[in-house]
């Protein structure tokens, strides 16, 4: 996801929150570094997979499920070696680096990873290669495995998903007189609404506390979208806003209902300021500096707050409502030399047991049998965010834990969210839908902003210029 800019924040709880963070979910793909790869010799034969940066760190645990592969060719004695280079900039910015490359045809890469709301775009540009269904089995979260279709073929398979989720403080809602801080089960808006209503008026706050919650509501990236998609899916059934051929699909009055759900949820009264000015860096330094009790996030802020905040502060929800999926997914470039040994390594990547490493590492797996089989384990000589002791023995990791090594919350919270999420429209034009509904939902931002209504009837012809209609 693009990111805005970056902003100071008060209070040493914060700076340390920043500092946490960089640590810990940091890829090096920023700021014009060198791409990293599997530590070899850059070979003129070697698979290339182009990506993101790895919010489990430089040397995480894709980096290292690469390495694993490339160990298991070397024991079949094979000459095929992959490597991994990680695109700098902004999610926008990594998206027209391999819409360029591979529109040139002289792209060195075989196998790409795509922000699934980028599969229908680079599919219909004939950008990369259909592939074979079994690559995508039943034990592959649906609503996953629908983002690697367009217009009924595979054209990637998942690797990573994402959703989002309602952290929240536990001791905040003590504090507010709250017996029952158990939501793991999730809640809906209005219950939340009360639970801030409680803390507010409580007769001794939290000292740092301010408002209820808060979430990504930045307008310049694609923050202020997920969280409009979310408000309007949860207000209109599930609302899409395309078909399954990426034409405009919506309604004056679909738009309403989402608008005012959004504007519900986005009430001064409940919401931090700095929320509409905030990416997911910001939210997260806001929420481990105590300043709101709520926060929407994806499943990487799991491991990130638990490095601050133990289990009694911190507890994990289903976001109420709609939650919409995120996550990447491995498709193969058009103009490979290498298919037959990049569709291998795809599938290794995966599979199974590569799925469960991405579990543990504080991915959102998606797999089934990463959350459900007790059996399946991660062999990965040393998966990023697995607990390490420090030369002083103590725990460095401070993630909860089951007694399979998952995340705590993996099986109970994180899997049901994965399945009931909804998704972005799919459409081969999502720039084009994502800046015309950001730029419209920004007005709800303004000293003066738009009746719903009005700003529905806006959104809607500004939509059918951009989509072609239904």
């Amino acid at each position: 996801m693009r990111r805005g800019p970056v902003r100071l924040r008060r209070g040493a709880s914060a700076m340390l929150l920043v500092l946490l963070f960089a640590a810990g979910c940091d890829g090096g793909g920023s700021g014009g570094e060198k791409s990293a790869t599997s530590g070899a010799a850059d070979q003129p034969g070697d698979i290339v997979l182009a990506s993101g940066r790895d919010v489990t760190g430089k040397g995480g645990i894709r980096q290292q499920l690469i390495e694993e592969w490339n160990q298991e060719q070397q024991r079949k004695g094979s000459s095929q070696r992959a490597r991994l280079v990680e695109l700098p900039g902004s999610a926008d910015q990594q998206r027209s680096q391999l819409l360029g490359a591979l529109q040139s045809g002289g792209a060195e890469y075989d196998v790409v990873n795509l922000d699934v709301t980028w599969v229908p775009e680079f599919a219909a540009a004939g950008l990369v290669q259909p592939l074979p269904d079994e690559l995508v089995d039943q034990d592959v979260i649906p609503s996953v495995a629908a983002t690697a279709r367009w217009r009924d073929r595979l054209y990637a398979v998942p690797f990573n998903s994402d959703v989002g989720l309602l952290f929240y403080r536990r001791d905040y809602l003590k504090s507010a007189g709250v017996t029952d801080t158990d939501l793991g089960k999730g809640t809906d808006w209005p219950v939340v609404q009360q639970l801030i209503g409680a803390l507010d008026a409580a007769k001794k706050k939290p000292d740092a506390y301010e408002k209820g919650w808060t979430a990504q509501l930045d307008a310049s990236y694609e923050g202020l979208t997920v969280n409009g998609v979310e408000a309007f899916a949860s207000a209109a059934d599930g609302l899409a806003l395309t078909d399954k051929e990426g034409r405009y699909a919506g309604s004056v009055d679909d738009l309403k209902a989402g608008l005012d759900e959004l504007r519900n949820r986005t009430q001064a009264a409940y919401t931090l300021p700095d929320a509409v000015h905030s990416d997911e860096a910001d939210t997260l330094t806001d929420f481990a500096g105590g300043r709101t009790a709520f926060l929407r996030h994806w499943p990487y802020a799991y491991r990130t707050l638990h490095q601050s905040l133990s289990e009694q502060q911190l507890g994990v929800a289903p976001l109420p409502g709609s939650a919409v999926l995120g996550g990447q997914n491995l498709a193969m470039a058009r103009g490979s030399r290498r298919s037959t040994a990049a569709q291998d390594l795809v599938g290794f990547l995966t599979g199974r047991r590569s799925e469960r490493c991405l579990l543990d590492a504080g991915f959102a797996a998606t797999r089934i049998s990463a959350y459900e089989d007790d059996n399946l384990t991660c062999k990965a000589a040393n998966p990023a965010g697995q607990a390490t002791p420090s030369p002083t023995g103590e725990r460095t990791d401070r993630m909860p834990r089951d007694a399979q090594g998952r995340p705590g919350y993996a099986r109970g919270t994180l899997l049901p969210a994965l399945k009931k999420a909804v998704q972005r429209p799919r459409t081969p034009l999502y720039g084009a839908f994502t800046q015309t509904f950001t730029a419209e939902l920004a007005r709800l931002q303004g000293a003066k902003p738009p009746s719903s209504a009005q700003l529905a009837k806006d959104l809607d012809a500004d939509l059918r210029r951009a989509l072609p209609p239904k």
